[in-house]
């Protein structure tokens, strides 16, 4: 493992721009359009910026903001008491890595943020008592097909089954990027110039309601750019859905009794999972609820009562069920993108927001859980979009004539003759074989972690030198083709860095669990960056003097 960021990629010219079934040209480019896409876009565009977002899937329905809705955590104007509750409430499970001050700027921002949203119409439910209910009001898809709508009213340009495959480099600043339509076949490019990376986090797949298209596409952009990565190692969040359900959500199960495979009645979280692990099951019944609970909480949540009603025709108020846990990753955990005030990266030109990035400072080595997370979405997304407008205005004026570069690796430009002999579904059931179990990647083992680097180092190999869309196919058949190599190659490089940031840290801490370094160590206190493409690299960085380090014990 190379210890130093030799991230160096020579860059072919991009071929004529006849190649291109669509040219644009935009101030601010945004690939990615759940919430926090869809706030940069709107920033940039209310700041006056041209934008363009490109989106995976369709923007407004897709993601797991959109699969599942959650509500986002704010600071009351003038509330000290709200103030210094909302700032301090997590501190004692950051384990050492949140700052308050950037918790008060992300609470604050997100406050904005929904008191916008109100004014322009958006329908938050109300209380008993006629006030608006923001947290947990941000209900599923409307949300985020609501910010379509405003997107549209301030004429952005928005590229739906559109995914971003790799990044244009302009004097080594991002100036845009290139991809397919998945439903059409046609090939885009955009030039801009700044790009906001607002692509999600990775759960490998697992099945998370809303998380097929989040492979962890952004973290392989932003380092084939340049940029590094902090925080990856706390990466092992698992969520409790139903047994062959997808809807991970957490907070159902507050009122519940759970118990193992012998009967043995467990606690939420650790107690569930190490009971899954050691007894193979773990059942449910969520008796605790009183009849206000059972209405507020389906209300809430209606997902999961969706697949009771539809897939396990039960009442799981007063009959058991079994539950399994499910990987959520860095959808749900804090490692990603390295990024500083202003959502900058390392890149020039190069912004970053929501799960694609490190959400540390904001909820330390835990998990970003559902308010935190939806925060840092808003908030992240407006702080991208606005700097990169300002840096747009800046350097980036000739972005339709700037002679760029093409940035993509694995996947799409192989060192090597193609393979048709590459699976690409072999390649990421590789992928899922180290990083799914939950026996494997919830508590870790420093051999074991080893074993699976040089795996996926394998893996990763393979694919840089023989891996691409199928040539045989045509239109939108190989367009897809395409996609789903760059997406083999981006979840193969995630693990890559996740293994890489786990075996570096020897210790446990948060969702960093360690069975050969199983307390919290004062000596690993610093954060863990990585990057690197071939060559996986790590190094420490000091935590900042503002973080609070309160809890000794993991």
């Amino acid at each position: 493992m190379q210890m130093a960021n030799s991230n160096i990629v020579d860059f072919p010219l991009p071929p004529a721009q006849e190649n291109f079934d669509l040219n644009l040209v935009a101030d601010v480019l945004v690939i990615g359009g759940g919430p926090a896409g869809a706030w940069a876009g709107l920033a940039a565009a209310r700041a006056g910026a041209r934008v363009v977002v490109a989106e995976k899937g369709y923007l407004g329905t897709s993601g797991t903001q959109a699969a599942a809705g959650t509500g986002a955590y704010y600071i009351k104007p003038d509330d000290p008491v709200h103030r210094e509750g909302m700032v301090n409430s997590r501190l004692p499970i950051a384990f050492g890595f949140a700052e308050t001050d950037w918790i008060e700027k992300v609470y604050d921002q997100s406050f904005i943020n929904q008191d916008l949203m109100s004014r322009w119409g958006y329908a938050f439910p109300r209380t008993q008592d006629g006030n608006q209910e923001r947290w947990g009001g941000l209900r599923a898809a409307d949300a985020v097909q609501f910010l379509r709508h405003q997107l549209e009213k301030h004429g952005v340009t928005i590229l739906d089954h559109s995914p971003a495959l790799e990044l244009l480099l302009a004097d080594g600043a991002a100036a845009g990027a290139t991809g397919w339509n998945r439903r059409t076949g046609k090939r885009w490019q955009v030039r801009a110039g700044a790009v906001v990376l607002a692509t999600g986090g990775t759960a490998f797949r697992s099945g998370i309601a809303g998380g097929n298209n989040n492979t962890g596409d952004g973290y392989l952009l932003a380092v084939e750019a340049g940029a590094q990565l902090s925080g990856m190692e706390f990466s092992g969040q698992y969520g409790i859905v139903p047994k062959g359900s997808a809807c991970s959500k957490t907070a159902v199960y507050g009122s519940a009794t759970l118990t193992d495979a012998h009967g043995q009645v467990v606690s939420r979280g650790k107690g569930t999972t190490i009971a899954e692990i050691q007894t193979g099951h773990v059942f449910c019944k969520l008796d605790k609820y009183d009849d206000i609970g059972r209405e507020r909480i389906q209300a809430g949540q209606p997902m999961t009562f969706q697949y009771f009603k539809r897939h396990l025709p039960i009442d799981p108020f007063t009959q058991e069920y079994e539950v399994e846990h499910i990987l959520e990753g860095t959808i749900r955990a804090s490692g990603g993108i390295e990024v500083g005030d202003g959502a900058t990266t390392t890149v020039p030109g190069l912004f970053a927001a929501g799960d694609t990035t490190s959400r540390e400072k904001l909820v330390g080595a835990n998990q970003s859980g559902a308010g935190p997370a939806t925060a840092w979405a808003l908030a992240s997304g407006s702080w991208a979009g606005h700097s990169a407008t300002l840096f747009a205005r800046k350097y980036g004026g000739d972005a339709a004539t700037r002679k760029v570069a093409y940035a993509g690796t694995a996947g799409l430009r192989p060192t090597e003759r193609a393979r048709a002999d590459l699976d690409v579904k072999a390649l990421i059931a590789g992928v899922q074989d180290e990083t799914l179990p939950v026996a494997k990647f919830y508590r870790r083992d420093g051999k074991a972690m080893s074993s699976a680097l040089d795996k996926l180092d394998g893996l990763w190999r393979d694919a840089r030198a023989s891996l691409a869309g199928d040539s045989g196919l045509r239109g939108a058949d190989y367009a897809r083709s395409v996609v789903r190599a760059r997406e083999a190659a981006a979840m193969i490089a995630a693990a890559r860095w996740i293994f890489a940031s786990a075996i570096e840290r020897k210790e446990s801490r948060g969702l960093q669990r360690r069975s050969d370094y199983p307390v919290i160590d004062d000596k690993q206190y610093s954060h863990v960056i990585t990057g690197g493409l071939d060559q996986v690299w790590v190094k420490r960085k000091p935590v900042s003097g503002s973080a609070h380090l309160h809890a000794r014990a993991s």
